[in-house]
């Protein structure tokens, strides 16, 4: 692997700053160099290794396990580590492998560094790094996905509980559960493989399951017209200016054996959200139907799989959301902020997936390379603020 100082030589000044290390960020910077930009760009990723998000998940999760990863552009998985991996943890199987795909393309990337903020300067932009050193940018390519922000709702009594409440984020193996009454929140993927996990694998367990909607388990497979469908649900949302929503939710839940055989065996035995947490637990008001007649329900153990926000914290000097709640998106590929065309968000709507961030990242360099060709003059003001 490429060596990195400490704390990591980064360039004061840059044509465009990629900001994110997996997936995405790695996919833009390939494409950059593709483009001619090779000398133009660096990348920083607040990471210790190569490996994004992947590097921080729980043992027990292999790439089988998940919806796979697509491979990065123009070097398969496979081929960089010479065969099947999906029964390895996938924290250091995709680690491996994006650490061989920077080194095989020579990637700029520098790390550990962090983004603080960035901010309007001059004609372009200037991000001001965690230590305090700046770096001077024209065009900015954010991806920094969603792992650094996990998302927990608020509910009445949530900070009475004596229990233990952890996320998906802090989730290190079902062992950690064993003889506690374990309730999984949430409906989406990683919700029902998590509680599936847990019951069959953590001894003398009990779970339980809520989520404020009730799960749908398609038995038909997905196919490129569901794959079509889902994007263009969230590309009308961030074209609009709104939050994305998640893929499940149009989706659903694929019914495969594994979830068929946890059904049949009532471990995915579904209640409706509840609404208010106790000291002991959680329960339900009289009017919340489907509790089977329960209204409290004794727990140990509150596992919140209740999603991700967009890391974007850094980007708030730039006001880019608008009064929706999202930030308008434009483009081909939605990777382009309507209000600023010089930063372009890739992991945000449609390109949040392993698939669509190859797609979006080849259409960020492409963008960016078309705004730095333009003659000066024509390059856009930033909004008086």
């Amino acid at each position: 692997m490429t060596a990195h100082l400490s704390p990591p030589d980064v360039d004061p000044a840059c044509d465009v700053l990629v900001i994110g290390g997996g997936q995405a960020g790695l996919s833009a910077a390939y494409f950059l160099q593709r483009f001619g930009l090779g000398d133009r760009y660096q990348l920083l990723d607040h990471a210790p290794g190569p490996g994004g998000a992947w590097q921080f998940r729980w043992p027990t999760l292999t790439l089988d396990g998940t919806n796979r990863i697509h491979d990065l552009p123009g070097f398969g998985l496979a081929d960089a580590l010479d065969g099947e991996v999906g029964v390895f943890p996938a924290s250091t199987v995709v680690p491996e492998y994006f650490g061989a795909y920077e080194d095989r393309y020579d990637l700029r990337v520098h790390r550990p560094v962090s983004v603080r903020t960035v901010e309007y300067a001059d004609d372009g932009f200037v991000a001001t790094l965690g230590d305090g050193r700046t770096i001077d940018t024209f065009t900015v390519i954010n991806a920094t996905g969603t792992w650094e922000r996990p998302f927990v709702p608020h509910i009445p009594g949530i900070g009475d509980f004596r229990g233990r409440q952890l996320h998906t984020h802090d989730y290190s193996g079902p062992e950690e559960f064993a003889g506690k009454r374990v309730l999984v929140v949430g409906a989406g993927i990683s919700a029902v493989q998590l509680l599936i996990e847990i019951a069959r694998r953590a001894p003398d367990v009990e779970t339980f399951w809520c989520s404020r909607t009730e799960p749908v388990f398609d038995p038909t497979p997905f196919d490129p017209r569901k794959g079509r469908a889902a994007v263009a649900r969230v590309e009308e949302r961030v074209r609009a200016g709104l939050p994305p929503t998640s893929v499940v939710s149009v989706t659903g839940l694929a019914l495969t054996p594994t979830i068929r055989a946890a059904l049949d065996d009532g471990i995915l035995s579904w209640r409706p959200m509840f609404t208010r947490i106790t000291e002991t637990g959680v329960c339900w008001d009289c009017a919340v139907a489907g509790s089977e007649g329960i209204d409290h329900l004794d727990v140990d153990v509150i596992f919140w799989n209740t999603g991700f926000r967009s890391a974007l914290d850094h980007l708030a000097p730039l006001h880019l959301r608008g009064p929706g709640g999202g930030i308008t998106m434009t483009g081909r590929l939605t990777t382009t902020v309507a209000a600023e065309p010089r930063v372009q968000l890739l992991g945000y709507g449609p390109s949040a997936s392993t698939i669509g961030a190859n797609r979006a990242g080849r259409e960020a360099a492409r963008n960016v390379a078309d705004i730095l060709a333009r003659p000066a003059p024509s390059a856009p003001t930033h909004p008086t603020r």
